[in-house]
């Protein structure tokens, strides 16, 4: 078993330097910012500057030079991650509020990289479906090293670390199929970030705060002690005769309180104010909402 080692951060971002215009890799030098709360405020952040272009370079170490973030990336590139694994029906208030029973394997869906965004950038309503666009807290996991056929234990030595995905979901098309990619697979349905924070200083996850806060009303307040599936059980289940690359990024499943299960139904609309968060250690995810992009008249 090629166990994966521990990298020199405990959180990582991955941004663009105010001086330059360079795309750099750090640790926040303030250990316990909320990196999306701060850079929404307009806050500056100083970042210690690694010696890597990316998190999976889990040698690189500190440089000694400090930058200022001018735009945050994703922790992770669309290179970096290949096809987004997700698991669907993964939290036990979430199945009651749905009214199903709980699932005896996990449901397993994908998202293209193209869905992949940073922390702060846009979420665009799609022209196709832009009525009842719902958001899903979810805790990520980040896999250091290929794996394959891992049992539930083995699994969690080959955990990079955990950030903080949006599982978009575009909720009138998904009651149109049984197959869920297509409807939460729209570019920018998977902001991601703002910091990728170490297995080692997560530690147990059980304890984290998942939220979703919509125009100043909480949908979503619940902890990954809710989950069917622990982090192990998932990647064993997806490892399973398949190789999980390098850098593959796991959704983990949302809790109760989706904007879907509210009556009337509270979904994102252009203008709305969004905050996704795990706390602590990861932050908050704060994508702006805005109106679908205007439709392009082919001349083809």
């Amino acid at each position: 078993m090629a166990a994966a080692s521990t990298p020199t951060w405990g959180r990582f971002v991955r941004f663009i330097a105010e001086d330059g215009n360079r795309e750099l890799c750090g640790e926040p030098v303030d250990a316990d910012i909320d990196v999306g709360l701060a850079l929404a405020a307009k806050h500056e952040i100083k970042v210690k500057v690694l010696s890597a272009s990316s998190a999976l370079d889990t040698r690189a170490q500190f440089t000694g030079e400090v930058a200022t973030i001018s735009k945050l990336l994703s922790p992770l590139s669309a290179r970096d991650i290949g096809t987004i694994r997700c698991v669907g029906l993964n939290f036990k208030d979430h199945a009651a509020e749905l009214g199903v029973s709980l699932p005896q394997v996990p449901t397993i869906f994908t998202k293209p990289c193209t869905a992949l965004t940073g922390a702060l950038d846009p979420i665009a309503l799609p022209r196709s479906a832009p009525k009842a666009v719902d958001s899903e807290v979810e805790l990520a996991v980040v896999i250091a090293e290929d794996c394959k056929d891992v049992t539930p234990t083995e699994a969690m030595e080959y955990v990079l670390g955990y950030t903080i995905a949006n599982d978009l979901t575009a909720r009138d098309l998904q009651s149109q199929t049984s197959q869920w990619g297509y409807c939460k697979g729209f570019d920018g349905f998977c902001p991601l970030g703002p910091v990728l924070a170490s297995r080692q200083a997560v530690g147990d996850v059980g304890g984290l705060a998942m939220r979703t806060e919509l125009d100043g009303q909480i949908l979503q307040d619940s902890t990954p002690d809710q989950m069917i599936f622990s982090v192990g059980e998932m990647i064993s289940h997806l490892s399973r005769d398949t190789t999980l690359p390098k850098g593959t990024v796991i959704l983990t499943g949302t809790p109760s309180g989706i904007g879907h299960s509210y009556s009337p139904p509270r979904y994102l609309k252009a203008g709305s104010r969004l905050k996704v968060s795990i706390t602590p250690k990861l932050g908050t995810l704060v994508n702006p909402v805005v109106a679908s992009p205007q439709q392009h008249t082919s001349h083809l």
